[in-house]
């Protein structure tokens, strides 16, 4: 699981700093200020969680306890990350306002993965 979780880790850092160089210069002129913070939102959020999801793959590969609450973390991650910052990007892409409500489903699952992180911390051997 840590090296899916790695990998996933490296691709959602990869594209968070293409997402940040796409917005900082091609989208600068088309968006409004508005859309464009809503965008780098979503960039700025896909790469804290990248790199939480990274934490959990590396303390996957040292852990002799609490796996199961890391591997429950670092799904909640990646599904947040999806949902979230996916929603914050469509938004800001396509103004469709309604797109901003599925983005707290996406937060949900991130303070999942935080609390499921902070469980298996207590866990660790």
């Amino acid at each position: 699981m840590s090296q899916i979780f790695l990998a996933i880790a490296s691709v959602l850092g990869g594209l968070s700093v293409a997402a940040g160089a796409f917005g900082s210069h091609a989208l600068r002129p088309k968006l409004s200020d508005r859309m464009l913070e809503i965008f780098e939102t979503g960039t700025r959020y896909q790469m804290y969680h990248a790199l939480a999801l990274l934490l959990v793959g590396f303390l996957l590969l040292r852990a002799e306890s609490g796996q199961g609450w890391l591997t429950a973390s670092g799904w909640a991650f990646v599904a947040g990350t999806v949902i979230f910052s996916g929603s914050l990007y469509a938004l800001s892409l396509s103004g469709v306002k309604v797109l901003g409500a599925v983005a707290p489903i996406g937060g949900t699952a991130l303070m999942v993965g935080w609390g499921c992180l902070a469980i298996a911390a207590f866990n660790l051997k």
